[in-house]
């Protein structure tokens, strides 16, 4: 097989990066992750802080043995699959993997792509600048909308009405507005309780 065809099977995928963290955002803040950063995206975010993920092509492609190799060579068994938009690629390989290794997994995705995978915790973020894809709804653990602009909450409220009723409900300021938006979402939140607040806390711990 080619690279190509070994991509598009999930057998391959092209990674940015992959590191040893701290999960600063959403349900798992706090808990030691290992994250997997795969290239390429589609979603275009004025404000995405890794704008040299959108390009596949940059980056080198690694087997998913070499992936889940390096994982394992951690102690935690949290694994974070992002991106980019990981939804791009088809990760049902890569995850079966992960779990034959005793991982844990979550995915950060904007939806935009098919659902594919086996995760045990995905967090959905969604992007104007992309439709979600109908098969997100249903899977999402947690909702989690960055608030950028004063429409955002709008946006949310959208979202929030087609996701399952169990899942769980964030909004998490932009940093470069989090002055501007988190009084407001404070705010929010207060009036409007079935909403929790993320914040980057990586960031304050000046951590990746």
């Amino acid at each position: 097989m080619t690279t190509q065809e070994l991509v598009a099977e999930g057998l391959q995928l092209p990674v940015m990066e992959a590191f040893y963290t701290i999960q600063g955002e959403g349900k798992f803040t706090g808990h030691p992750a290992y994250f997997i950063r795969l290239g390429g995206c589609d979603v275009g975010c004025v404000w995405c802080d890794v704008k040299e993920s959108w390009e596949a092509g940059k980056w080198p492609v690694l087997s998913i043995e070499k992936i889940v190799e390096e994982a394992c060579s951690f102690p935690g068994r949290l694994v974070v699959i992002t991106g980019g938009e990981p939804l791009m690629y088809n990760l049902n390989p890569l995850t079966k993997l992960l779990k034959e290794k005793g991982f844990t997994t979550n995915i950060e995705t904007s939806g935009a792509h098919p659902y594919s995978g086996d995760f045990d915790w995905v967090c959905f973020s969604p992007k104007k600048f992309k439709k979600p894809h109908p098969s997100i709804y249903i899977e999402a653990d947690e909702l989690k909308v960055v608030v950028f602009h004063q429409s955002d909450f709008a946006f949310a409220e959208k979202h929030a009405e087609l996701v399952r009723k169990d899942c769980e409900l964030r909004l998490q300021p932009e940093w470069s507005k989090a002055e501007k938006f988190t009084p407001e979402i404070i705010n929010y939140v207060k009036n409007h309780p079935t909403w929790n607040i993320s914040l980057q806390t990586h960031k304050f711990m000046d951590i990746p």
